[in-house]
Parts: structure tokens; C-alpha cells; sequence
């Protein structure tokens, strides 16, 4: 079967590899649709939150079709679609799936029966694949208190991992603006249902959020981790305002305003993963119907990986780049 393996850093192939030997406790999947995430980038250039070691093979914003199941496997058969989380448990330690142990990008691969949840027929492959990330942005919204439809949510960062975070407040009814420079992510926040998008390089993101929120968010999520975003965060809520810290800015010192966090009495936490969220979510995808499409700008066959990994290097060119198995 084919697979994308990460040989060592920066150095990418698609060769055919063995097809995984089924265990007891195990559940074969053929791989449908995966997502590049920002993370597999910081996996091929060769660092990452924990240790990992080469060759490995990345992917796990995946869904997949269950093809055959252990003896000991209950609950699932094949020809289930189901997704799978991606901090999972094995005998030895916790990993990371499509990290410190194999992911996603082949056409077949091995997952255990709890780290996986099948999908709703009315649910298209689109949307399974876009699950990860949502569940992510699902987490961090509920991990500071939720919205709703009384509230207004700022979002700084249109990438994936923004744009799910948008959505996801959209769903749950608020009014959402998102702050980005780059015009395609804005265009697909306004097609997710956002009430307004900033161009931070044109616009002074202070007044705009101040005007359109009318006064400030009740929520900010800081979805970018870039410098320029950390700096003026703070100065987007209102008064007892909330945020939420999903962008990961590691080992840089940014000058921020501090002093709003007493004056305005705000609330914020960190958020990363979606623990304990993803049956959650998919009911909340599947009741709401929101439409993560837009998201998606790029689809590729897996035989193709490489150069879809070459494109996603580029963010002004593309948002999510998703990867299809052709056998399935």
C-alpha cells in the first residue's frame, strides 16, 4: 500500500509500505480523507510539543472506513466511517497519533476501538475529515464558558484552527467577527456565517472589533500566535470579557498590555487538544449542519502528498489541504 513517511526532517516520500497485521483488540481502517494540519508542518521540519523519531508516517485529522475488526472488538464492523482522536493510549505511554507513532497518511492503518467514533449517515466525508479540528476550537470556546446568542466573539487568526474556532461560536449563535490579513480567510469566515472580517494591514483592529462589537467581545480567541495578534489581544474585550489562548506562540516574549487583564477584569485560559469533547461535537455538527467546507480550499490524491505538502508551506495560497485515498 502507499504511504506519506517523514524519512528524517524536510525530507518527505510516498513509498508503498506493508499493510498493517490486524491484533485482537484492533480495528483495520481504509484511510478516506485526511487533513494537513499546521502540526504535521512542525513534524516535518523536525520538531514538535513531545519527543518524536524518524521515520515516521504523519496524519491524523483523518476519517476513514472500517474494513475488518479484532476478535475482541465490539461496537464496530465494517463499513463504519469513523473518526479517530488524536492523543491516544497504549500500553507503554500516551501518544500522539500521526506523530510519536504512525498516523493517518496510508491507505490502511491500525487504531484501537476507544480512540475511534463513528460517524452519522447524514454526515459527508467532508465534514468527518474536518472533525479534529473542530473539535479543537469546540473545546477552547466551552473551556472559557461557551457562548451564545446574546454575545459577540472576536477571532485573531484565519487559519484552520480560527475559522473552526468562528464556527464553531456561530454555531452555538453568536455574532462573530474574525482578524486576518490574508483575504481568502476572510472570504471564508464571511461564508461560515461571520457578522464582519478585519484586514488588520488596512484596518486598526482596536476600532473595528470596538465598532462592531459595539464596545468590545465578550470573547476574543486568539487563534494565530503571531506577535502582532498577542500584542493588541487584550484590548479586544469588554469589560468582564473573556479569552481564550488557542494559538501557540512557544519560547518568544511579546509586549502586551497586562494591565487590561486587572483593569477590565477579564477572564482567560489556555486551551489545547479537545479532550472529552468529541461526541460532543459530532452531535453538535450533525444538529447545527454547519458547513466547514469553505475551510477547505485544496484536495489531493495521497499519491500526490508531496506536493500537496509543498502548497500548504505557502498559507497565502490555500487554507486546508486535504488528502484523498483513491481505493476508498
Amino acid at each position: 500500500m502507499k504511504a506519506l513517511i517523514f524519512k528524517e526532517p524536510n525530507r518527505p516520500v510516498v513509498e508503498d509500505v506493508a499493510e498493517p497485521k490486524l491484533e485482537p483488540t484492533d480495528v483495520l481502517v481504509r484511510m478516506r480523507q485526511v487533513g494537513i494540519c499546521h502540526s504535521d508542518y512542525e513534524l516535518l521540519y523536525g520538531r514538535y510539543i513531545i519527543p518524536i523519531s524518524y521515520p515516521v508516517t504523519p496524519g491524523h485529522e483523518w476519517i476513514g472506513e472500517v474494513v475488518e475488526v479484532g476478535k475482541g472488538v465490539k461496537g464496530f464492523k465494517p463499513g463504519d466511517r469513523v473518526v479517530g482522536e488524536c492523543v491516544v493510549t497504549l500500553p507503554d505511554r500516551i501518544h500522539h497519533f500521526g506523530f510519536s507513532m504512525d498516523g493517518a497518511f496510508r491507505e490502511y492503518f491500525k487504531v484501537r476501538p476507544e480512540w475511534i467514533h463513528k460517524l452519522p449517515d447524514s454526515m459527508t466525508d467532508a465534514t468527518g475529515s474536518m472533525i479534529e479540528p473542530f473539535t479543537c476550537g469546540y473545546y477552547a470556546i466551552h473551556n472559557v464558558g461557551g457562548t451564545d446568542a446574546s454575545q459577540t466573539v472576536a477571532v485573531s487568526g484565519g487559519g484552520t484552527i480560527g475559522l473552526v474556532c468562528a464556527a464553531a461560536a456561530i454555531g452555538m449563535g453568536a455574532s462573530v467577527v474574525v482578524i486576518d490579513p490574508i483575504a481568502s480567510r476572510r472570504a471564508a469566515a464571511m461564508k461560515l456565517g461571520a457578522a464582519a472580517a478585519i484586514d488588520p494591514t488596512s484596518e486598526n483592529t482596536v476600532e473595528r472589533v470596538m465598532e462592531v462589537t459595539g464596545g468590545g467581545a465578550d470573547l476574543v480567541v486568539e487563534a494565530s500566535g503571531h506577535d502582532a495578534s498577542l500584542g493588541v489581544v487584550f484590548d479586544l474585550p469588554k469589560q468582564n470579557g473573556r479569552v481564550a489562548m488557542i494559538g501557540i506562540n512557544i519560547g518568544r516574549m511579546i509586549p502586551a498590555k497586562l494591565g487590561n487583564i486587572q483593569m477590565r477584569s477579564l477572564t482567560m485560559k489556555g486551551s489545547i487538544g479537545s479532550p472529552g469533547v468529541w461526541p460532543a461535537a459530532i452531535r453538535f455538527l450533525e444538529r447545527t449542519g454547519l458547513d466547514l467546507t469553505p475551510i477547505q480550499t485544496h484536495h489531493f490524491p495521497l499519491t500526490d502528498a508531496v506536493e500537496a505538502f509543498d502548497l500548504g508551506s505557502h498559507p497565502e495560497k490555500c487554507i486546508k489541504i486535504t488528502l484523498h485515498n483513491k481505493a476508498a
